[in-house]
């Protein structure tokens, strides 16, 4: 367990570090957490008792073990609602349109898709326009790579299924075997390129963006093949870098004191 940073309340960080113990773990006891965290059991209990006390963490009675309380999805909703993703990335949004002269898209996870959240268009005749709330299916270009490239096995193929994936164009990935390969690499490098995937006159340049620890969205610039391709490793770099700095403001990293 990392010790909090300067200017950070130590029994508050401890109590979010439990919170966020339930990522990958549907349920704990005191005993099993405290080691796992790497406190005193009698801390680990006051810290889940008060978390329980606000309905972050529902007790059992019976077993002694916890879980999520309705509390964090109330929070989760609310911060949907308020768009909290969507103001962090705008003004990374526009700076890469403005900087690359090409549309930038912040995308989601939507079930076996992703979705179009938001949109900043470039300036100019030749240019890709997003439809906000557009859902496309995940293998559908690099804004989908760089989001379920970061998906646990398990999930990605009950989401995909076994067989062969629809096809869009003649360069679309259709072999689930072949797509967790790319995955791969999505995952080494951290960015992922797509030329004409689902749209055969399109190349996008997408890299992930996490919170948490977890995927929650990537950024893609996008636009005519012949557009992209020529300037493509400046491409790469921005949105690498965009997306970089979005996670790390949404872990806090980037908030002033």
């Amino acid at each position: 367990m990392g010790e909090p940073g300067r200017g950070t309340a130590k029994t508050l960080d401890r109590g979010l570090l439990v919170l966020l113990a339930f990522q990958h773990r549907t349920e704990w006891g005191v005993s099993e957490l405290a080691r796992e965290l790497g406190l005193d059991k009698a801390v680990t209990h006051r810290l889940l008792t008060t978390l329980a006390h606000r309905g972050f963490v529902l007790a059992d009675p019976d077993t002694r073990r916890y879980r999520l309380g309705v509390a964090v999805g109330v929070l989760a909703r609310a911060a949907e609602r308020g768009g909290t993703l969507e103001a962090a990335a705008r003004p990374r949004l526009a700076a890469l349109a403005r900087e690359l002269g090409e549309s930038a898209i912040l995308n989601v996870p939507h079930g076996a898709g992703y979705r179009t959240a938001l949109a900043v268009d470039a300036a100019g005749p030749m240019r890709y326009s997003a439809i906000v709330g557009e859902t496309l299916p995940a293998h559908g270009g690099a804004a989908g790579h760089a989001i379920f490239a970061f998906y646990p096995d398990d999930d990605v193929r009950r989401l995909l299924g076994a067989g062969p994936l629809e096809r869009f164009s003649d360069t679309t990935v259709t072999d689930p075997g072949e797509l967790r390969e790319l995955y791969a690499r999505v995952r080494r490098d951290r960015v992922s390129i797509s030329h004409g995937e689902y749209d055969l006159d399109v190349t996008s340049v997408a890299a992930p963006v996490f919170a948490a620890g977890e995927v929650v969205g990537s950024l893609v610039v996008i636009g005519p093949h012949h557009n992209v391709t020529e300037k493509i490793d400046t491409t790469i770099a921005r949105v690498r870098g965009a997306a970089e700095s979005l996670s790390r403001l949404l872990d806090g990293g980037g908030a002033e004191e």
